[in-house]
């Protein structure tokens, strides 16, 4: 059973997207937001599968929300040896006009994205798909974010430790393609290796660099400076 917290300011929105997770087997809905303080604190209490935020809330609020639920501070106890509690996986209902936001979110620990208009399948199996621990975003905001990151002028390397140094000759090319786009499909045809073996790849990059998602790769090999952005 995949459980989800709903984060939504419209209360009628909230109900409506309720109402439609309840109804569809092996998804349960834990709780509901209005806001991201209210968000954070759900997320901290009842540990949901992913939570479903709706990108209208204010910009700034919306992505410390995504970060605080992505990558939660650890523990302060003294003497604590114990595992971390598992982290909510993010996945944001955006307009269309908002896919430049997608950059921001992503480097917050965004899992995916959905268009707002999705219709209920689409947005029913990108909740499981999240909660599998993969990506989901459109192929407009796929290329919207690719695009968004070759206009930036100005990288800032990460340091060595960062996980680029650890990369095999492969593994970088694999990393080259997704950053540039391409399905798993192209990417075998290029290199001229089997799917699941880029499959493979693309699991043993994400574990390096600690990525949780294939579209977080995608700034990575910008940040990294791996790829260097259009002048």
């Amino acid at each position: 059973m995949v459980s989800v917290l709903v984060v939504n300011d419209q209360s009628l929105q909230r109900l409506a997207l309720r109402m439609l997770l309840a109804a569809e087997p092996g998804l349960t809905v834990v709780g509901e937001a209005a806001d991201g303080d209210e968000a954070i604190r759900a997320s901290a209490a009842l540990r949901p599968d992913v939570v479903l935020m709706d990108s209208h809330l204010a910009r700034a609020d919306a992505i410390d929300t995504i970060r605080r639920i992505a990558r939660p501070a650890p523990p302060r106890t003294p003497g604590f040896t114990g595992e971390a509690a598992a982290v909510s996986r993010v996945l944001v209902l955006t307009a269309a006009e908002q896919e430049a936001d997608a950059w921001a979110a992503l480097r917050a620990g965004a899992g995916g994205f959905l268009l707002d208009d999705a219709d209920p399948t689409e947005l029913t199996a990108a909740i499981r798909v999240v909660a599998a621990g993969d990506a989901v975003i459109t192929p407009g905001l796929t290329r919207a974010l690719i695009d968004a990151v070759r206009q930036q002028h100005t990288v800032r390397p990460l340091p060595r430790t960062s996980g680029l140094g650890t990369l095999t000759e492969r593994e970088r090319d694999v990393l080259i393609a997704v950053a540039a786009g391409w399905t798993n499909a192209e990417i075998a045809q290029w290199l001229s290796i089997a799917p699941t073996t880029v499959k493979t790849h693309v699991s043993n990059v994400l574990a390096k660099i600690g990525a949780r998602a294939r579209v977080q790769a995608v700034t990575f090999a910008y940040e990294s400076g791996l790829i260097r952005p259009a002048a």
